[in-house]
């Protein structure tokens, strides 16, 4: 993920309203995670 990809990321999710932000920040830690542990498998919703 290229820093501007994330800084637009960060952006969007900082716009939403506060309710739906921990949700945003999740699935983007979650994407975050995948790319930096290779992202080739994505990680199932149970885990």
């Amino acid at each position: 993920m290229l820093d501007g990809e994330l800084d637009a990321r960060i952006a969007a999710v900082e716009a939403l309203p506060l309710e739906e932000r921990a949700a945003a920040y999740a699935e983007l830690h979650d994407s975050l995670r995948d790319h930096l542990e290779g992202g080739d498998v994505p990680r199932s919703k149970a885990e």
